[in-house]
C-alpha cells in the first residue's frame, strides 16, 4: 500500500525531452499565445524575478523566476545562470536552467526538468510569433549576428513561422563559430542555402528580409543602413543596434515594454536617453496576438521587435513540454520522501543528537 505521505516526482533531461519531440516550435508558439492571452485575463500569477549578480561588469548572475498557470493548476519556477563569458573562457555555454513543476491543489512537486532547452525554445518562439505578423510572409532570408544556441533556435523558429526562408547567412565574432552554425543548422534545414561572412556583419545583414541579433556584446553592431526597406528585426541581447535603427522603423513592437524599459536593451537605452518615448511603442505582442493592432500593414514598413522574456511563457512552455514528455512515457520516477520526518522507523539511528 501506497504511504499518502510519500512524494514523488519526474526527472526529465534535456535528452529526454528531446527524445520525447519537445523540440516542437509549432508547440511553443501556440503555448507562448495562449499563455500571453491567459494573461491578460488575470488567469496567471507573475511576480517579480529574483536577481543575484555577482559580478556588476560582466553581468554574471543567477535569477530565479516563478509564475503560476491558474487555468492549469500549474506553478512553476525556472533557476537560470548567466554568464556571458563561459564560451571565451571555458569554451563551454554561457546559459543553464532548470525547471521545477507544482500542482497547487496539495503543493507538490511533479516534475523537476532540464530548462536550458526550454530557455531557448522560448526566445525562439517569441520572435517566431513576432515574425508570425511582423515579418513579410514573402520573406526568403535571413541573416544573423551572433551564432550561438539562441540564433540556432531563431532559425528554426522563422523558418517555422515563415516557411519561405531560403538562404541564410550567419555572422559571428570567430569564423569557427559561424562554420559551427552552418555544419549543425545545414544538416536540419538541407534546403536552406547557408553563407558565413567571416565575421564581417555588414555582408551578412545587407539585403536581407529578416534581421537577427543574438550577441552578448554591448556595442551597435547592427547600423541602421544595412537595414533594407520592408524588413523585419528581431532583437534578442542587450545592446546591439545603433538608435538609428528603430528610428527608421515604422513599427517598434515588445513582448512587454514596461518590462524592456528598464532593463539594458538598445530601446532601454534610447528611453533613458530620450531618445524615445511611450507613445513610439506601437504595440505590445499580445495586443496583435489578440487582434486588438494590426501587424504589418506595408510591404515596405521595416518593423523592430525586442523580447526580454516573460517567465510565464517559460513555464507554460516548460508544462507543455513536461506534458508530451509524460505522454511519451520517457523520464525517470524519483522519489524527494518516502513518508513524513517523524515517521521513519529507522529515524533513532539517523538523527544526531
Amino acid at each position: 500500500m501506497t504511504n499518502k505521505n510519500s512524494i514523488d516526482c519526474l526527472y526529465f533531461s534535456q535528452e529526454d525531452l528531446l527524445k520525447a519531440g519537445c523540440l516542437d516550435m509549432k508547440m511553443a508558439m501556440s503555448a507562448a499565445e495562449s499563455a500571453m492571452l491567459d494573461y491578460r485575463k488575470n488567469k496567471i500569477l507573475f511576480p517579480e524575478k529574483i536577481v543575484q549578480i555577482f559580478n556588476n561588469d560582466t553581468q554574471e548572475r543567477i535569477n530565479c523566476l516563478p509564475a503560476t498557470l491558474l487555468n492549469e493548476k500549474i506553478c512553476g519556477v525556472k533557476w537560470v545562470s548567466v554568464f556571458p563569458f563561459n564560451p571565451e573562457k571555458y569554451g563551454i555555454q554561457n546559459l543553464s536552467a532548470v525547471f521545477i513543476l507544482s500542482e497547487i491543489e496539495k503543493g507538490f512537486p511533479i516534475a523537476f526538468m532540464d530548462g536550458t532547452l526550454c530557455s531557448n525554445i522560448r526566445v525562439g518562439a517569441m520572435g517566431g510569433i513576432a515574425a508570425k505578423y511582423l515579418a513579410r510572409q514573402d520573406s526568403t532570408s535571413i541573416a544573423f549576428i551572433g551564432a550561438g544556441e539562441q540564433a540556432k533556435m531563431h532559425l528554426i523558429a522563422m523558418k517555422t513561422a515563415v516557411p519561405s526562408i531560403e538562404e541564410c547567412r550567419i555572422s559571428a565574432k570567430y569564423d569557427h563559430e559561424e562554420n559551427q552554425f552552418v555544419d549543425e543548422m545545414g544538416r536540419l534545414f538541407p534546403n536552406i542555402r547557408f553563407t558565413t561572412a567571416n565575421t564581417n556583419a555588414q555582408k551578412a545583414i545587407e539585403g536581407a528580409d529578416i534581421l537577427v541579433t543574438a550577441t552578448s556584446a554591448q556595442a551597435p553592431l547592427l547600423k541602421a543602413k544595412w537595414m533594407k526597406p520592408g524588413s523585419f528585426y528581431s532583437h534578442i541581447g542587450g545592446w546591439e543596434d545603433e538608435y538609428d535603427v528603430a528610428k527608421q522603423c515604422g513599427k517598434i513592437v515588445c513582448d512587454d515594454w514596461e518590462t524592456v524599459k528598464h532593463r539594458t536593451q538598445t530601446l532601454s537605452r534610447m528611453y533613458k536617453d530620450g531618445e524615445l518615448s511611450d507613445k513610439d511603442i506601437y504595440a505590445n505582442l499580445v495586443e496583435i496576438v489578440a487582434g486588438e493592432k494590426s501587424g504589418r500593414e506595408t510591404a515596405d514598413e521595416r518593423v523592430y521587435f525586442n523580447a526580454v522574456g516573460l517567465a510565464y511563457v517559460d513555464v507554460a512552455i516548460a508544462h507543455a513540454m513536461y506534458q508530451r514528455a509524460k505522454e511519451a512515457g520517457i523520464g525517470q520516477k524519483i522519489s524527494i520522501q518516502e513518508t513524513m520526518i517523524f515517521q521513519h522507523k529507522n529515524l533513532v539511528d539517523w538523527i544526531r543528537l
